[in-house]
């Protein structure tokens, strides 16, 4: 039959190869935009690895190879070229089976690491094509930036008066040898920190000395503490082993703790700001400039005058004999430096002179006995006489820092 002098075969022919011609072009366009989408799966694939090695870093190396990869004292940078133009293979190997005569442990789950093969694999991706300011953010928010030093430099005065006693050399190599290599993880005087348990403590000075030597030896496995066997020759191993039992015995102090800044970044001081607001705000203004129950903190004398650690030491402790409380058991230590973080933000446009906001409640001492006199509202004493020149002296464990809150008086003649 046909149908406008066409048959209906020849139809049928032409929508054949017209459909057969459509479904060629699509396979022709899909085939060439393939190599595009693998590479954009690809490129998504490696963010998404990129994203669990920045934490899994944190969690593991930090404490080594720094909060940005910069390298600490002898342990290698990893941003640096020559380490990304590393072969894939060869940066797999290190991390995978550690390094031979180095602090370097191995880490993969097959020789007693804590990390699967997958992990490892991130690890390297990052370290290859990572962003290492990305990278130190992440420590930071995460609350695993170091704040010991990773290494320390033992008072000389306190040294001096150990090697004086018979006997004390191999205790005075201890010091010294675990001010730089131990302090980064066991912390100033071997109390601890979030990477590492204290070792200035009653069950290490009851352990073994046979214990303690296979501990430094062989590691602890899935913990960052690394075998020792390839760094340390027999005499470091018994000069640390002599500190380790003698502890009771080493002056508070020899091992000082370092007065290092508070890494900030966007999130923990966006953190800091809320919990600011919402925690301090009410006594010390909301711009920090002060009330009738607080002193100032955004003025040049205080913020000039105290170390991070220092503010960090007052937020977690309060102040004896004041209404400033101790925070310790109301926030969390990431949540306390994100705090100083945000108050040392103030530094550099703080002014000279701290102007007190009127307000916030009258000042009520700690017994909570009736408010004192003087003024409209009563006051703290360093706020009430303006002749007076008052600070808080606050004293910290094991050294001479003071937190100095300063008068306004003080601050008016500075």
């Amino acid at each position: 039959m046909k149908k406008f002098g066409i048959s209906v075969r020849s139809i049928e022919y032409l929508i054949g190869i017209f459909a057969t011609l459509c479904l060629s072009l699509v396979v022709f366009i899909y085939a060439a935009q393939e190599p595009l989408r693998i590479a954009l799966a690809q490129e998504a694939q490696m963010y998404a690895d990129l994203d669990d090695a920045m934490t899994l870093y944190a969690e593991n190396c930090v404490v080594c190879h720094g909060l940005s990869g910069e390298g600490i004292g002898s342990t290698p940078a990893l941003n640096n070229i020559a380490i990304r133009s590393y072969d894939y293979d060869a940066l797999y190997k290190i991390v995978e089976r550690g390094l031979y005569s180095t602090a370097m442990p191995a880490w993969s789950l097959n020789d007693g690491g804590p990390l699967s093969e997958y992990q490892i694999n991130e690890l390297v991706t990052l370290i290859q094509f990572g962003n290492w300011n990305e990278t130190q953010d992440r420590v930071v928010n995460l609350g695993l930036a170091p704040l010991v030093p990773f290494t320390s430099d033992p008072d000389p005065s306190i040294l001096e008066s150990i090697q004086s006693l018979d006997g004390n050399d191999l205790l005075v190599r201890g010091v010294r040898i675990y001010a730089v290599e131990c302090v980064a993880c066991h912390g100033p005087d071997g109390l601890g920190t979030s990477f590492a348990p204290p070792l200035n403590d009653p069950i290490i000075l009851t352990t073994s000395k046979d214990e303690l030597r296979r501990v430094i030896l062989n590691g602890v496995s899935g913990t960052l503490m690394a075998p020792w066997r390839n760094r340390f020759n027999d005499e470091d191993i018994n000069s640390l082993i002599t500190l380790l039992t003698s502890w009771d015995t080493v002056p508070v102090g020899v091992i000082p703790a370092p007065e290092q800044a508070i890494v900030v970044t966007e999130e923990s001081l966006e953190l800091g700001s809320e919990l600011y607001t919402r925690n301090c705000a009410r006594c010390h203004g909301p711009e920090g400039q002060g009330t009738q129950r607080a002193p100032s903190l955004n003025v040049k004398g205080f913020l000039v005058d105290n170390t991070d650690a220092a503010m960090q030491q007052i937020i977690t402790l309060g102040v004896p004999g004041t209404s400033m409380p101790a925070w310790v058991d109301r926030m969390t230590e990431v949540e306390i430096q994100a705090i100083v973080g945000y108050i040392r933000a103030w530094e550099a446009s703080a002014p000279e002179v701290a102007e007190p906001a009127r307000g916030g409640g009258r000042w009520w001492q700690p017994d909570g006995s009736a408010p004192q006199g003087g003024g409209s509202g009563g006051g703290p004493p360093w706020m009430r006489n303006a002749n007076e020149n008052l600070q808080w002296n606050v004293p910290f464990p094991g050294g001479d820092s003071n937190l100095k809150i300063h008068s306004q008086s003080d601050r008016t003649d500075r």
